[in-house]
């Protein structure tokens, strides 16, 4: 039986020797875990969070967010992306992080 420091020690030296072996495994497997859907919601969710968005559910305000289809203020179509006015947009309270709306780009701007 080793003991802790021994136990340390081991994996160590385990990840030195095969330290290319581990890397290309992560990064094969970080590589095909960035086109799944539970991706994409951790990512969302954590920018959400960055920006100070109040949630009680976060499964549910995700689930909510993806079902609304039209600005909800303009009703334009909403588009996935990083560019364009319509871009999809979750609008909150700066001062208190409560989710408002859900609203294009264009919309979001002239509402702060």
């Amino acid at each position: 039986i080793m003991t802790t420091q021994q136990t340390k020690e081991y994996y160590k030296q385990y990840y030195i020797n095969n330290k290319e072996k581990i890397n290309e495994r992560q990064y094969a497997y970080f590589k095909e875990y960035k086109n799944t859907d539970a991706y994409f919601k951790n990512q969302r969710i954590r920018r959400w969070k960055q920006r100070g968005v109040v949630a009680e559910n976060w499964n549910d305000l995700y689930d909510l967010f993806l079902s609304i289809n039209n600005c909800q203020k303009c009703d334009v179509e909403l588009q996935y992306g990083i560019y364009g006015n319509n871009k999809k947009c979750l609008d909150h309270d700066h001062t208190t992080g409560v989710y408002r709306n859900v609203l294009c780009h264009s919309c979001n701007l002239k509402r702060h």
